[in-house]
């Protein structure tokens, strides 16, 4: 009597579980990224970066816009951060404005810009100039 086989077939991991992509600390780009999935960053990006999740460490800086579902941060960012979930961690160092819906703030983190709280973060309005919710919005002069 012959034994059936039975192949141990596994359905593809989705992409938000998947291993996350690796710029490790002496690493330098310049050039926008983009990818759907997670990203650690040790090194620099002088760039755009558009990601699923960012996972950035204290060696880590971008110079330019993220734009990202979840961002955690402890290196500098030089530019625009757009995303859902925001964390700041105590070493962070940002100049720039952050656009989010849920934000987290360590003691000791710095910023020299503006946070605004929106219902959508990974849209920038393009017709229209973004008021921030703190900043009263004024007519337009006729």
């Amino acid at each position: 009597m012959k034994k059936t086989a039975h192949l141990n077939t596994q359905a593809p991991r989705p992409v938000s579980s998947a291993t996350p992509s690796i710029i490790a600390s002496d690493v330098e780009i310049k050039g926008n990224i983009k990818t759907s999935g997670e990203l650690q960053l040790d090194g620099t990006i002088i760039g755009d970066l558009a990601c699923g999740g960012l996972a950035m460490g204290e060696t880590g800086s971008v110079v330019g816009t993220i734009i990202a579902d979840t961002v955690s941060i402890r290196g500098t960012v030089k530019g625009e951060v757009r995303a859902r979930s925001v964390r700041l961690e105590q070493s962070a160092v940002i100049e720039g404005d952050i656009y989010h819906e849920s934000l987290s703030v360590e003691a000791g983190a710095k910023l020299t810009g503006h946070f605004a709280h929106t219902s959508s973060p990974r849209e920038k309005k393009s017709s229209e100039q973004e008021t921030p919710s703190f900043v009263e919005k004024k007519a337009a002069a006729e």
